[in-house]
């Protein structure tokens, strides 16, 4: 993906709220295990911030940590889009923001984000809308 131009196109509204992410990147004995933490998330997926790049489309799983005591929400996703973040420090890791699309995500887990989000909202946290 290019520059990133600004433009917000998402269906649902996210909201900057930290939680643990696992994503599984391939199959069998090729598979990647990547530990990271979420930038925001919404009911439509989450944007996580890797030290490397993962190509748009792929098809990855995905396990949260809401950190709300529930049991973590699992599910398959889609890579939508991918940023690499500038950095000015030489010798330090560039990282990238990646944006991971749920598929097949539960309703019982879609209701547990969308309270985050909501609980989120009416406490006048920046949220951006599309």
């Amino acid at each position: 993906m290019g520059n990133w131009d600004g433009l917000d196109r998402r269906k649902f509204p996210r909201v900057k709220y930290p939680c643990l992410v696992i994503i599984k990147n391939g199959e069998g004995d090729d598979k990647e295990v990547i530990l990271s933490h979420t930038e925001n998330i919404g009911i439509g997926g989450v944007c996580v911030i890797l030290k490397k790049n993962i190509k748009m489309f792929t098809q990855v799983e995905i396990e949260l940590d809401l950190l709300d005591m529930g049991d973590h929400i699992k599910c398959n996703g889609k890579i939508v889009w991918n940023v690499q973040r500038k950095s000015d420090a030489k010798k330090k890791p560039l990282f990238y923001d990646v944006g991971v699309e749920f598929e097949s995500l539960p309703d019982d887990d879609k209701k547990r984000i969308e309270d985050v989000v909501s609980r989120l909202v009416r406490h006048d946290r920046e949220v951006p809308y599309t």
